[in-house]
């Protein structure tokens, strides 16, 4: 990521999303290097043509959400979501919040080694800040809550990563009545996801007991994930709050189709939907596959165990601040703990190991590979699975297995590790 790349990538998405002139929303969240790239992207869209609306840092699915309030063509988020400050990207949505199709990214992708567009004067961009207009976002997530409901009496600390949540993600519950204790609200453009957030919860557990606090809320750099700590500190992760918030929609009769996770999804939240007859489906490991999976099904909830949670009914993309506010609504609504709400669903032991290779390759078609998957998934029956993918970044085969009790787990895990070694010589 250069600012070069960053300049003529505007040129580029202009060229092809905004040929004629139309408008581009652009937010960020607080990396240091968010500044030179927001200005490289503006220079880019205004000489290729295109008016240009600066809203600052803003959550990830704040800019989707803005983007169709606006009525801008294409919106564009410069963050790089939970990796540390020294990293950062560039992601596009279509007009309607929506991820890019593959042909578009192609179309741009093909544009790239093309010269930096420069029009005339007369038909230069424009660019303007909007950054008050982010309450236009907070009034949004408050009004995913039931009609009416507000948040007074609970106590809440929130910790939004020093990002792109900072200061909406403490309006918003403090606008609802919540008593709130701020953490990871002071950005300083390196402190980013470091030591906080929905990765890094610690300081949270301690936090939340320490003051009293009914509930934690954890989300990480740009705010489409989320993680939970119930008031004795113990996490509640992605997977415990799909179960939740599946559970409430069905005894309001508003849950639709199946609920979707991956097959990274614990065990635990399949069995713990199946015994309240709710239908579970698995998608690959990605927001953009459970995504689909809940469009073919008709269903409107689905997500992955880091907490990027999709409810469909609410909003078009992952949020993590309107996930939280789903089950905060729960826990107002029932009159019952974190706690409470996540104790039906028991969390099988899950052992994942990464398996270093020269090469990567599919250990699907290796026999060796897929004899001891076998045997290891007789030996599991019922209460237990494995899964086995090799890594999309990396030269890492991943082993997973789940298990009623850990040390079987880790005993299947480390026999299919050893497999996995054979096959890659």
């Amino acid at each position: 990521m250069t600012v070069d790349f960053a300049l003529r990538l505007a040129s580029a998405a202009g060229r092809v999303l905004a040929p004629e002139g139309g408008t581009v929303l652009i937010g960020k969240d607080t990396r240091v290097s968010g500044y030179m790239f927001e200005s490289a992207l503006e220079a880019g869209f205004v000489a290729a043509g295109v008016n240009v609306m600066l809203i600052g840092p803003l959550p990830t699915p704040g800019i989707a959400y803005m983007t169709r309030r606006f009525e801008c063509d294409f919106g564009v988020v410069i963050s790089a979501s939970h990796n540390p400050y020294d990293d950062n990207g560039i992601k596009f949505f279509d007009g309607q919040g929506g991820k890019l199709s593959d042909e578009l990214e192609a179309r741009i992708e093909a544009e790239l080694e093309q010269p930096v567009l420069t029009r005339s004067s007369r038909s230069l961009g424009r660019a303007m800040r909007v950054d008050r207009s982010r309450t236009h976002y907070q009034d949004f997530c408050a009004s995913t809550l039931p009609e009416g409901l507000d948040l007074e009496g609970l106590k809440i600390v929130i910790d939004c990563a020093n990002g792109a949540a900072y200061k909406v993600g403490p309006r918003i519950l403090a606008d609802l009545g919540a008593e709130i204790v701020p953490v990871g609200c002071s950005p300083n453009g390196r402190n980013i996801n470091d030591g906080c957030g929905s990765l890094h919860p610690e300081l949270l557990q301690l936090t939340v007991p320490g003051v009293r606090a009914h509930v934690g809320v954890a989300l990480d750099g740009d705010g489409d994930r989320v993680m939970l700590v119930d008031h004795l500190g113990r996490i509640v992760d992605g997977d415990q709050l799909l179960y939740i918030i599946a559970r409430a929609r069905q005894e309001t009769g508003a849950l639709a189709g199946p609920v979707i996770g991956t097959v990274m999804s614990n065990l635990g939240l399949e069995v713990a939907l199946r015994q309240c007859g709710i239908e579970f489906r698995r998608a690959a490991v990605g927001d953009r596959y459970v995504l689909s999976m809940l469009r073919e099904s008709g269903g409107s909830l689905g997500g992955e165990t880091s907490g990027h949670i999709l409810c469909l009914d609410k909003t078009t993309t992952g949020d993590g601040l309107v996930s939280a506010l789903q089950v905060l609504a729960i826990m107002r609504t029932s009159g019952r703990s974190l706690a409470e709400l996540a104790a039906p669903m028991r969390k099988f032991p899950q052992v994942l190991l990464n398996v270093r290779v020269a090469e990567r390759f599919d250990p699907a078609q290796v026999p060796a590979v897929r004899e001891a998957v076998q045997r290891i998934e007789q030996r599991l029956g019922d209460s237990g699975r494995v899964v086995l993918r090799a890594s999309g970044t990396e030269p890492l085969i991943r082993v997973m297995v789940e298990g009623r009790e850990e040390t079987s787990a880790r005993s299947a895990a480390a026999e299919l590790a050893e497999a996995v070694r054979a096959a890659a010589g």
